[in-house]
């Protein structure tokens, strides 16, 4: 690790840089964690719309529950270091979620 302190993206706002810099430790990795769900979550919503724009007929999965929709998606999840699979679904501006199952260790 370097002694020097890290060169922010050009793309940051100056105001925000700042910002960053004048916080502590605990709240950059607060900072970091919201930052990385946030951008999972917009990702997840953007795909979700795009398949809602294609309006495909598709099959219905084997697996998928008789309450999931099929348009819905499979997104993983990490809690407490552990990984999930998700059938995630948009109803309206609200982004639906279902407990699909435990990723395998070896995916």
């Amino acid at each position: 690790m370097s002694y020097e302190p890290p060169t922010p993206p050009a793309s940051l706002p100056t105001e925000t840089v700042n910002t960053l810099n004048e916080s502590t430790p605990e709240r950059l990795r607060d900072v970091a964690r919201y930052a990385e769900d946030l951008a999972e979550h917009k990702e997840r919503e953007e795909r979700l719309e795009k398949g809602s724009d294609e309006d495909k007929t598709q099959e219905r999965p084997d697996d998928l529950p008789d309450d999931v929709p099929s348009k819905a998606t499979i997104t993983i999840k990490e809690i407490n270091n552990n990984r999930y699979y998700y059938w995630q679904w948009r109803e309206g501006d609200k982004i639906r979620s279902q407990y699909k199952g435990p990723v395998s260790p070896d995916e």
